[in-house]
């Protein structure tokens, strides 16, 4: 009996195993290649591409013919003779105008396409920059709580030996439960934006994908995180404005939208011209029914034009397609005219973080470290309270928190630039 419980056990225990979802821990532009590769989302915007490439074979559409029969009966047919034809419609310079605007319309959705492939792009980069800095801000909070609970060791033991009251225990254990809330706040944070993050790549396998990078390190990890470091001389807001006008996906959208509105105009335009109605066949009299007795056979043909615009002339649907026409300019001239100002946006914000994030480096990062330091050495000899300390220590660490939201925001700042110009491969000078 054991024996069968052992063995039903390790079989439950390997069907969960199997179900359970593998963690895969990835540098920025392997979580880049895995969105690109298994975002639904993404797949299903794709599908529009197929969609628009057999529209253009439906606008090349023939039409298609119609078998037609007459068989006059009673007196009034008995001297007419019996038909068997096909009758076909042609359409007249309509056929090239519908390809011509389904070609334009598989051009708008490949841009689109292109478009939403490099906003997942940017997605997946600030998803992951906010899960790293997550992970170090967690980081952060853990290691002070170690030095936080070596200083409550510390006062335990100066209370032991007399040289200070039990308050300093009291405040010491006080800080390290703040601390403690913090951490578990922080590991909240970290799961919320692990949770984004693969939300983002929206993979459908079993995966659960992680950063390998760490925000912390001596260079900063600005190479693997795609981003370049912080000194250099960046280019004139003109320059930069004229490249991203010509790369925005947005603008090249609205511009594409012009040439649909356009080819449109076109299409409804030519349903104005009549169309031609070809009719053709096989005609017989049987001998019955001739003043000759003998049996006579033969062919008819005839032609019309159909559609013709008399009594409608499509004017309300040229009207609105002129409308979509003229919507579609100013709507390029909107995206052109919102691209500079989205552009200036974000070419502040970078600069501002760039001197944020070099603030920070050369200046108060340093200078806290070493006023830590000394504060500790100073409390550990009896020079000063402990109050002093931990109020130094609160204000370090919201020093080193405020240092990597300043470097998210620097990370950040770059992609939302690369976002707003339209160019993941934006180039900057040689670094200083």
């Amino acid at each position: 009996m054991k024996k069968i419980i052992v063995l039903i056990l390790s079989l439950l225990f390997f069907q969960y195993t199997a179900l359970a979802e593998e963690v895969k821990k990835v540098y920025l532009n392997e979580a880049i290649n895995a969105a690109l590769k298994n975002n639904i989302d993404l797949k299903a915007t794709q599908i529009d591409i197929n969609i628009a490439r057999n529209e253009i074979k439906s606008a090349n559409r023939l039409q298609n013919p119609s078998i037609d029969a007459f068989y006059f009966m009673g007196g009034a047919g008995y001297n007419e003779p019996k038909q068997l034809g096909v009758s076909q419609n042609i359409e007249i310079a309509k056929r090239k105008a519908r390809k011509e605007l389904a070609k334009s319309n598989l051009a708008l959705v490949e841009k689109n396409v292109d478009y939403t492939e490099f906003d997942l792009k940017m997605d997946v980069r600030e998803a992951y920059i906010n899960l790293v800095a997550a992970k170090s801000i967690l980081d952060t909070f853990e290691q002070q709580k170690e030095l936080q609970e070596e200083l409550l060791d510390i006062a335990q033991e100066r209370v032991k030996n007399r040289k200070e009251q039990g308050i300093d225990v009291l405040q010491a254990e006080i800080a390290l439960n703040q601390l403690i809330t913090q951490v578990n706040t922080a590991k909240v944070n970290v799961n919320t934006a692990l949770s984004n993050f693969n939300k983002i790549i929206n993979d459908p396998n079993k995966i659960i994908y992680d950063t390998k990078d760490k925000i912390f390190s001596e260079e900063n990890n600005f190479a693997e995180m795609l981003t370049p470091p912080p000194n250099f001389d960046f280019p004139d807001f003109d320059e930069i404005v004229q490249k991203a006008l010509q790369n925005r996906f947005d603008i090249q959208i609205a511009k594409q939208q012009i040439d649909v509105a356009e080819k449109n105009l076109t299409v409804v335009s030519r349903q104005r011209i009549p169309d031609i109605a070809l009719v053709g066949g096989y005609a017989y009299q049987v001998g019955a029914h001739t003043d000759s007795g003998n049996f006579n056979n033969g062919a008819y043909a005839g032609a019309s034009l159909v559609n013709i615009p008399l009594f409608y002339n499509y004017s309300p649907e040229i009207q609105n397609a002129t409308f979509k026409l003229r919507q579609s300019e100013l709507k390029y001239e909107s995206a052109k005219n919102k691209a500079i100002k989205d552009v200036s946006a974000a070419y502040q914000r970078f600069l501002t973080a760039v001197e944020n994030l070099n603030y920070y480096e050369n200046k108060i990062i340093k200078n806290s470290e070493e006023l830590i330091e000394i504060s500790k050495e100073s409390y550990e000899e009896g020079k000063t309270e402990i109050t002093s300390l931990i109020v130094m220590k609160q204000s370090y660490i919201s020093i080193i928190v405020g240092y990597t939201y300043a470097l998210a925001e620097y990370y950040n700042s770059w992609t939302n630039f690369l976002r707003e110009v339209n160019d993941e491969d934006f180039e900057l000078p040689e670094d200083i």
